[in-house]
């Protein structure tokens, strides 16, 4: 009788593998998605690693770099309790891999026993034949110098045994053996993947202007040139990321007028979110802006200042928009035959007609929007501020994004997705480089600690780059409607050192914009969303001084082009917020605080975490504050202060002891 399937053996790969190798640290959801760094940067890897008996192990970080099949390997410590720890550099941006291999270690295991019995006054000569052996399978693998140097310990160890034991216990030998030494029965962790992006996608300062609004005055539709004739001034605050809203052709069909106006009057612009037109649509430029020609001259001067141009990827489609004829199949059809506008009910949003990711010729569809981004990198484009991507399928842009990448590493996506936190984070995770935050609606103490102890000390600063922005063109928040210039100032010096990237939407925040089209409304009085303003960019109140400081405080200082040291310091008063960043090293130290109330003068005082600041509590310590250029000296860990927000309401110091 035959015995079935059912009852057969079921043999592992490898009975022999005796490491355990578990909860390693960086990885998401198990590694289906890859953690993020920046050139330059470090991966620290932990991992629990063990096995069965007393035998000692050995533990490799492997890694390798991308655009290279060349594996390279760092020996992981072990720091307590099973824990073991490893870290590389990247140098190159792409995808990276690391994995982690462990294995039991003989030599080691030897040589600790060794120790042990020489300690004990055992006779060892048996032991050091054991190890003289282990030396020799070893020597048989090597070649050159590394095969004569364990041959000749291993024949040191079969002479004379007070020289043998010396040598045999030797560190030399150890490292030799640790290095060289035989790895039999290897356990491998799968790989895990790590993108690497350009410095930017790690600390930038973007500026987004309409370059409409550009021109001379209400009545002049600006041009590329006159967003030229800006890029010194914007250079001169201190950004490096110049974002334009869709610079393509507007549909004329339900136009939008002022204020978000169903009537528009001759002459309105319509929103440039209504993108096409019939001179065409996402790959086309708004005529009145300028020709191709002039945005190749627009990027090319931008970058002589250290200026990226990055542009507003919004995939959907006014009426009037070429792929409407070409591809009706790409959008919903309602049952009157008519097509489905955007709705978000009650609001409704006649001009755009959004694409139906559903279409059964999604592949083309696919292939047709990635083109789009891929035309524009054509044209000298790398970072794309991407509208409403929660609003399109999840895969199409992990499958797009990864497509870009993997040909031009060096691109930047930010998500402009104000949602529920798990679309947010799920956005990240699949490819998005940069991340808006909730952090315009984040205006105390407790929630502004909370947020942002989660985005830089919890796992998901592992695949969550934040961004945050004080205002955009859709958000004018209460607290900037009441608050005056120095609500202005309070959210411009948080959104800067909170964030090692930050944004604003350029001169309505520095002009201190913050006339609501009503009451309780987030939309902005007469929106450049649906007009051309003309701004007076010399009024004498303008927070171009005070920008520009903040951005050069911001460069000189790498404690603040980074994210991960953020730490909060408690203090007395809930109007005061107290936290510090640091290098690794703790060469640059920067302690902020900031007065949250932009009405009146508060003080209070502030509890130091000394540790955080390498300080001790008997010490002296020395700052100068960045935004006045005055000294202070405050000893311990308790220390006060007081901030008059018409003044200046927060204090930047750095620590100079």
């Amino acid at each position: 009788m035959l015995l079935s399937n059912a009852h057969a053996t079921m043999w592992p790969a490898e009975g022999r593998q005796r490491a355990i190798i578990e909860s390693v640290t960086p990885e998401i959801d198990g590694g289906r998605y890859a953690i993020k760094r920046t050139v330059g940067e470090y991966v620290v890897v932990e991992a629990d690693i063990f096995g069965d008996g007393h035998d000692q192990l050995s533990a490799v970080l492997c890694f390798r770099e991308a655009g290279t099949e060349r594996w390279q390997e760092v020996f992981m410590e072990p720091i307590g309790n099973d824990r073991w720890r490893g870290q590389f550099q990247l140098s190159r941006m792409g995808q990276a891999h690391y994995t982690i291999q462990a294995w039991v270690d003989h030599f080691k295991t030897w040589q600790q026993d060794l120790h042990k019995r020489v300690e004990a006054g055992q006779d060892v000569s048996v032991e050091l034949l054991i190890g003289a052996e282990l030396i020799e399978r070893a020597a048989q693998l090597q070649r050159g110098d590394i095969h004569d140097k364990l041959r000749s310990y291993a024949h040191r160890l079969r002479e004379a045994q007070d020289a043998a034991i010396e040598t045999a216990l030797s560190p030399n030998l150890g490292e030799l053996m640790r290095v060289y030494g035989e790895r039999p029965f290897v356990s491998t962790y799968p790989e895990r993947r790590v993108w690497v992006d350009p410095i930017k996608a790690r600390f930038s300062a973007w500026y987004e202007l309409f370059p409409r609004s550009c021109g001379p005055d209400e009545h002049t539709h600006g041009t590329f040139r006159d967003v030229i004739a800006r890029l010194p001034m914007i250079a001169e605050m201190g950004f490096d990321i110049l974002y334009l809203p869709p610079i393509h052709p507007i549909g004329r069909a339900f136009r939008k007028g002022k204020n978000n106006s169903m009537t528009p009057e001759p002459g309105d612009p319509g929103s440039p979110w209504a993108i096409g037109g019939p001179e065409g649509g996402h790959k086309a430029i708004h005529p009145q802006l300028g020709s191709l020609a002039d945005f190749h001259e627009l990027v090319a001067e931008a970058k002589k200042l250290n200026i990226d141009i990055a542009l507003d990827i919004a995939f959907q489609c006014s009426p009037d928009h070429p792929y409407v004829k070409e591809h009706p199949e790409w959008f919903k059809k309602r049952p009157d035959g008519s097509i489905q506008y955007a709705e978000n009910p009650p609001k409704k949003y006649q001009d755009i007609y959004p694409i139906n990711f559903e279409t059964e010729d999604w592949q083309a569809l696919w292939e047709e929007l990635k083109s789009v981004i891929q035309y524009w990198i054509d044209q000298g484009v790398s970072i794309f501020r991407v509208d409403n991507p929660h609003t399109k399928a999840f895969g199409f842009w992990e499958w797009c994004i990864a497509e870009i990448k993997a040909q031009h590493p060096e691109t930047i996506f930010l998500a402009e997705a104000f949602t529920r936190p798990k679309l947010m984070k799920s956005l990240a995770k699949l490819g998005f480089t940069q991340s808006y935050t909730y952090f315009t609606w984040r205006n105390d103490k407790w929630g502004l600690t909370e947020y942002f102890t989660e985005l830089t000390q919890t796992p998901m600063r592992e695949y969550y780059r934040p961004n945050p922005w004080p205002n955009t063109p859709d958000i004018l928040h209460e607290f900037l409607q009441t608050g005056g210039r120095p609500a202005f100032m309070v959210r411009f010096i948080l959104a800067t050192t909170l964030g090692a990237s930050y944004g604003i939407y350029g001169p309505a925040f520095e002009l201190c914009e913050g006339r609501p089209v009503r009451k309780g409304s987030e939309e902005y009085l007469d929106s450049e969303k649906y007009q051309i303003r003309h701004w007076d960019l010399d009024t004498p109140d303008n927070l171009r001084p005070l920008i520009a400081t903040v951005n050069h405080i911001r460069r000189q200082n790498p404690a603040l082009q980074s994210d991960w040291s953020l730490v909060f310091h408690p203090t007395d008063n809930d109007a005061l917020i107290c936290y510090s960043k640091r290098t690794f090293e703790g060469s640059n130290r920067i302690l902020i605080a900031v007065n949250l109330d932009p009405f009146h003068i508060q003080s209070g005082w502030v509890n130091l975490n000394l540790a955080a600041l390498d300080l001790e509590h008997w010490q002296t310590f020395k700052l100068t504050d960045l935004l006045d250029g005055r000294h202070y000296s405050w000893q311990g860990s308790s220390n006060y202060i007081k901030l008059d927000p018409w003044t200046m309401p927060a204090h930047i110091f750095r620590l100079e002891s």
